[in-house]
């Protein structure tokens, strides 16, 4: 994923309202105006909202006659979850690598 793409799914997931969409859509898609309706927002605040989800490319939309449907793009969170991972996996190395000095008995020092 490249740093532009992350920066902009990180920016996206910030905001406490984009979070609430997100949990929206995991249950189904929605159109725009049933995601409005959640919500005691303004119509063009919400707009925006899916808009920055949109150009994450954390949703994508489909047009159905006069409604646009927003569905979750779960390939998207996958490669999130792998570059999270690659925080954690180097902390899990030198836990470990901590432990096995750890149990290891302390030798003697020659004289």
């Amino acid at each position: 994923m490249k740093r532009s793409r992350r920066n902009s799914v990180f920016r996206a997931l910030a905001d406490p309202t984009r979070r609430d969409i997100l949990r929206m859509l995991r249950e189904k898609p929605r159109s725009s105006g049933e995601i409005a309706a959640r919500f005691d927002s303004s119509w063009p605040t919400i707009s925006r909202h899916l808009s920055v989800l949109r150009d994450a490319n954390l949703v994508v939309t489909e047009r159905k006659a006069q409604e646009i449907h927003y569905e979750l793009n779960t390939s998207v969170f996958q490669d999130v979850v792998r570059h999270l991972m690659e925080y954690i996996t180097p902390a899990s190395e030198h836990a470990g690598a901590r432990a096995r000095r750890a149990r290891r008995p302390i030798r003697e020092q020659e004289v």
